[in-house]
């Protein structure tokens, strides 16, 4: 297997082609929550049902009737929901508490049957037959989505399609791998699948930072924390029953509110992942994080452990694997793998200056890049070392903002 690509496009859709998508979208999660409840039993993880085709042949039929989509996009569903229930089962396995699958976002699996690419447009099959929105691609070329979906050089592999509610844009994430000779050889020899990943940093100021350059703030999260601790202190003062009781309502709420918004950065960062083709999403270890970061509350420890916690249960249902790296000095080590320059003075507060090389960035975002960047040493080690592993030389290349950097070396590229 060649080297994975991605390349995510932006579609330009009329006011119909826009309602075509979301009524598509729309049956298509009808089929996934349905098929979701199909295999699910509440009583104990042996009574549900994870067998692909056993499912597809009790539910096709009726799903495709009832809904009107085109038949693979029903099997992409149906795939997708089973799939879900399969990682959830996992986890009821080892004890942990678990709830039936859920779709809500409004995206969909696409394949070559029910998706054909242009140069400059994509046809796309919907509840009112087929539509063929145009792309939104920049000036600058080769785009990646002519460098890797339009070269012969390049095998389509599959493509999802992505509705943002703050933009109100649809986009298609497209995957492709490369299918020459060379890249073929040296999976054969090495007998290890290439893989692509995404760092993750944990910071203060920042709960979350990922190696593409996306940031999860965590100013709403302090925000709202100070607006519960101001509502405790008002109700405290008052000494009454009535506001003895109102202060654990208050409780409840606020850990309710903790665990849900924990959750959305959590489904956030799974997707960051997915929409970059990533085979694995890697944390620095949690452990003694309140002494590394000393300027970080109790409440900020507690929003970093719960924030692993749930990628780690999240990703595994996407086809993503989590691991952690030790930080030391990720926070202080040059990114730029032709530098790598290590010292204190490099960072100050959220700003990182190379003292050597001179590269500015923000300091998260230079420590999300270096711990993906351990992973990916740390497993091209550990091929090399093992007596099975041929050359060692498999492919894990690192997700970041405006292309990707190769675990072993990279030269630096736009945006960093």
């Amino acid at each position: 297997m060649g080297v994975r690509r991605t390349a995510v496009v932006k579609l330009a859709v009329s006011d119909e082609q826009r309602d075509a998508l979301h009524r598509t979208a729309e049956q298509y999660l009808y089929c996934a929550n349905h098929t979701a409840d199909y295999c699910w039993s509440d009583i104990s993880f042996t009574e549900c049902k994870t067998n692909k085709r056993q499912v597809r042949d009790a539910l096709y039929s009726d799903l495709r009737e009832e809904t009107g989509l085109q038949a693979q996009l029903v099997q992409a569903a149906i795939r997708r929901a089973v799939e879900a229930v399969k990682g959830v089962v996992e986890r009821w396995k080892e004890g942990q508490r678990v709830s039936c699958p859920m779709f809500t976002a409004e995206t969909m699996d696409y394949d070559m049957r029910s998706a054909t690419f242009y140069r400059r447009k994509a046809s796309l099959s919907t509840v009112e037959g087929r539509i063929e929105p145009s792309f939104v691609l920049p000036a600058d070329s080769p785009t990646p989505y002519e460098q890797y979906v339009l070269s012969e050089e390049y095998e389509f592999r599959k493509s999802t399609l992505r509705y943002d509610e703050v933009t109100d844009e649809f986009y298609l994430n497209i995957s492709t791998r490369r299918i020459d000779g060379d890249d073929a050889e040296v999976s054969a020899d090495t007998g290890h699948p290439d893989q692509t990943v995404l760092g993750i940093d944990l910071g203060v100021n920042s709960l979350a930072v990922a190696s593409t350059g996306r940031f999860w703030q965590g100013d709403d999260y302090d925000h709202w924390r100070r607006e519960y601790e101001k509502r405790r202190g008002e109700l405290q003062q008052r000494g009454t029953q009535a506001a003895h009781n109102a202060l654990l309502r208050l409780g409840k709420r606020e850990e309710a509110w903790r665990k849900q918004y924990i959750h959305t950065i959590a489904n956030e960062i799974v997707t960051e992942a997915v929409e970059h083709d990533c085979d694995v999403i890697v944390f620095e270890d949690l452990t003694d994080i309140r002494e590394r970061l000393p300027e970080a509350k109790w409440h900020h420890v507690w929003a970093f452990r719960r924030l692993f916690k749930y990628v780690s249960y999240k990703a595994p249902e996407r086809g993503v694997s989590v691991e952690q790296v030790k930080p030391n000095h990720t926070s202080q080590r040059c990114s730029r793998t032709d530098c790598g320059f290590t010292h204190e003075d490099n960072r100050n507060g959220e700003h990182f200056c190379c003292q050597k090389c001179g590269y500015e960035v923000n300091a998260d975002y230079n420590g999300a890049k270096n711990i993906g960047l351990r992973y990916a040493r740390n497993r091209r080690h550990r091929l090399r070392s093992s007596p099975k592993s041929g050359d060692g030389d498999a492919e894990v290349d690192l997700r970041i903002n405006g292309g990707m950097l190769n675990g072993e070396s990279h030269r630096p590229v736009a945006g960093d």
